[in-house]
Parts: structure tokens; sequence; C-alpha cells
């Protein structure tokens, strides 16, 4: 599967995984945990970024803890449609955008947002695409958040494998995360496991 393959299938994704899936499934432990960082580290009117937010259950979570500069990228342009129908005041007052975050990021000033973050994401940018974590450490103010999976759960990251495939259907590539992001001058404050992700907060220097 190349990068462009790799786009496609999250843009056109039904069932499993898709906006729908995610909406019914609603804000779940690692938006609890997101939530609690948010609320130590950050102020109310930070300007936020979600990576693949598809149809926005953590930032859902987020505004209702209090964060209002909301804004959300995602490749299925369905993710939207379903937040209307789930999360009605979300989908009005946040700023939303269809597309990949390798074309989205890269035409942002440097320190856009405040934080920018992701939630089983980044784990799914093909390895021709990682020149894009450097983009996201440009276009970071002051903190960089990751919630991704990292081998907490059965068969994923297990044995030193770099891939893995969910259903048999998708890549998930795996990576030393700190590493990422320290190579790209963040520092690591925080590293949280959980059931299925570990949740990591970067700071910029």
């Amino acid at each position: 599967m190349d990068s462009d393959e790799n786009h496609r299938g999250w843009a056109s994704r039904s069932g499993d995984f898709s906006p729908a899936y995610y909406a019914d499934i609603g804000p779940n432990e690692v938006s609890e945990t997101l939530g609690d960082i948010f609320e130590h580290y950050v102020p109310k009117d930070a300007k936020i970024l979600e990576l693949g937010c598809s149809s926005g259950r953590h930032l859902a979570h987020l505004r209702g803890k209090g964060y209002k500069n909301l804004t959300g990228i995602d490749l299925n342009d369905e993710s939207f449609e379903v937040m209307a129908e789930y999360f009605p005041r979300l989908a009005e007052t946040g700023t939303f955008h269809t597309g990949a975050i390798e074309d989205f990021v890269p035409d942002l000033p440097d320190d856009s947002f405040d934080v920018v973050y992701s939630v089983e994401t980044l784990q799914h940018v093909h390895p021709d695409d990682t020149w894009v974590f450097d983009e996201l450490a440009r276009v970071t103010a002051d903190f960089l958040i990751t919630a991704e999976n990292e081998g907490n759960s059965p068969n994923r990251g297990r044995e030193g494998a770099e891939v893995s495939y969910v259903n048999d259907d998708f890549p998930l590539f795996h990576r030393n995360w700190k590493g990422v992001f320290s190579d790209r001058g963040l520092v690591q404050l925080l590293a949280e496991p959980g059931k299925r992700d570990t949740v990591r907060v970067f700071r910029t220097l």
C-alpha cells in the first residue's frame, strides 16, 4: 500500500473505524486522559488543532471542559456531516478542514497552534510521508500530544514489528514517538500508558 492508496482508504472509510463508528462510541478513556492533561497544562483560550479528528468526539470532550478555539482536520468529508448530527455545538463553533495533514500543515505559518494533538492518527502516516513530523513540530507553539498504539494491546507493535495490519485491512506503523519528536527538538514531559494507547506530552523549546 503506497501513500496515496493509504489516503484513499481513510477518505472513503465506512463501517468499522469510520466517523459514524467513532461517534457512536463517543468520548472514551483517551478523551478523559486528554481532558485531564489539557486542564493541567493548557489555558482555556489556547488555539488547538486535532489531526485526524473524525467526527469530533475528543474535541467535543474538550469543548465541554471550556476549550472553544478548536480546529480539526480529517481525510473523510463524512466526518463533519456526522459531527453535525452527534456534536452540533462543536460543528457550529469549531473550524474544520477536509484533507490530508500532509497537504494542510505545510501551508500553515510557524507556531500556528498552541497545541497540536492526534489520537491514533500519526500511527497511520505512511513511511514516505514522515517528513510531516518536521512540519508538525514547526507549527506547534507550545505542546504536541500523541495518543498512539505502542503495543499496549495484543498483536500491536510486538516483537519489534515495524508494521501491523488492523483487521487485515490497513497498516499501523509502529514508531518510537519519544524519539520521533525528541529528534525534532521537543521535550517529553509525560508518558501515560493506557489499555490501548500511550499518551505522550511534548513541549517546544
